[in-house]
């Protein structure tokens, strides 16, 4: 699929049709540079209104399409995320059904949404609000993704890291904790490398240490894990000794409620991740198709608009969208410009004599109405 489309109108001259037109650029293209693509874009008689109301729209045209463009390629990045995240094999985007290559090089005008006897501006303006909404109901919708996100990540954090940071609560059974009036049972951080000097020296740190009563609960590339029992009101002296030999003694209570409570969070937190994932991307989906479809439209405005204001009136032009390769753009340009009147093509190329070149915004002046719509 293409991504890259120019869409262009040509003056049709006096004597001639857009018929005419069309099958000379037909042959022209198919002569010169056959590999580029050519459809017809039917743009249906929109109302014109004053010379004064498209001035003044022209104004805003260009800022329009960037905010519109902006928004399409916003959520295209976001279903390209929410795929790759999902392992979701990328599907083509499409309006209705439709491939959004196929919508633009087969455009219609939707009557219903767009009445073509409304003014110009009130077509823009309708669509400029309508996208303005979808933006934010994206950014809340992401907003409540990544927020949700970035709490099981912390979770999740808290489950990483060495023996000497993480969450420990999930190594630990009940099997291997004693609590009772006088004896409590304390877990203990040693060194991989100090393992053997743990265990020969942690009954004497202290007068009150259970013999044999360490054992060991998990070892990752650091630390591992022991457990030690001792009479309760040693346990303070037992820390302050362990710390003189650099065994950490970590804080800990079980609690088998919290560890359940922790537990549920966390299959909540991921259940809720998925949930909200394959929601927003649905949304992106539909809600793409949605921006694309109003974005051509948008589109179909500037190609008149420009048109009327360049060629004058009555409208008589001939809209067409190409995709010529990086490597036949010039030979294209050149069919285009040689396919205009020779009044329009003398008076639109430079802006030194006078002329409105440049008029639609592109970089590039050109003696016809053309601008680039980048699909991502």
């Amino acid at each position: 699929m293409a991504t890259r489309y120019w869409v262009a109108s040509l003056p049709i001259g006096q004597g001639s049709s857009a018929s005419s037109l069309w099958s000379r650029l037909q042959e022209s293209i198919s002569k010169q540079s056959f590999d580029t693509p050519l459809y017809r874009f039917n743009i249906p008689n929109l109302r014109v209104g004053t010379l004064d109301s498209l001035l003044a729209l022209s104004d805003d045209l260009l800022k329009a399409n960037s905010f519109i463009e902006g928004v399409s390629h916003k959520i295209r990045r976001q279903i390209e995320e929410l795929e790759r995240v999902s392992g979701v094999v990328s599907s083509s985007l499409t309006v209705d059904g439709v491939p959004v290559d196929s919508y633009l090089t087969r455009f219609v005008w939707d009557e219903a949404k767009y009445p073509t006897m409304s003014p110009l501006k009130e077509i823009v303006d309708g669509i400029h609000v309508q996208i303005a909404k979808i933006e934010d109901d994206l950014k809340v919708r992401i907003s409540e993704y990544s927020n949700v996100r970035s709490q099981l990540n912390a979770m999740n954090r808290k489950q990483a890291g060495s023996l000497a940071v993480r969450d420990i609560s999930n190594l630990v059974k009940p099997q291997d904790i004693v609590s009772t009036e006088h004896l409590t049972t304390l877990l203990a951080v040693v060194s991989k490398y100090s393992q053997k000097d743990w265990l020969s020296t942690y009954e004497t740190l202290t007068t009150y240490v259970v013999p044999r009563s360490s054992k060991k609960l998990h070892e990752d590339n650091e630390y591992a894990l022991y457990t030690v029992t001792l009479f309760s009101r040693d346990a303070d002296n037992f820390r302050t000794k362990a710390r003189e030999r650099n065994f950490q003694i970590r804080d800990f209570e079980y609690n088998s409620e919290t560890q359940e409570s922790r537990k549920q969070e966390v299959e909540k937190l991921m259940q809720d991740q998925e949930t909200m994932r394959s929601s927003l991307l649905q949304w992106c989906y539909t809600s793409y198709g949605e921006v694309f479809s109003s974005w051509m439209h948008f589109c179909a405005v500037r190609v008149f608009s420009e048109s009327i204001l360049r060629y004058g009136l009555p409208p008589s032009f001939l809209s067409v969208v190409l995709s010529p390769s990086v490597k036949s753009e010039k030979k294209v340009r050149s069919i285009l410009e040689g396919l205009c009147s020779s009044s329009n093509s003398t008076y639109w190329k430079t802006e030194d004599e006078g002329g409105m070149a440049g008029f639609g915004g592109d970089a590039d002046s050109h003696p016809y109405v053309s601008f680039t719509i980048n699909l991502i």
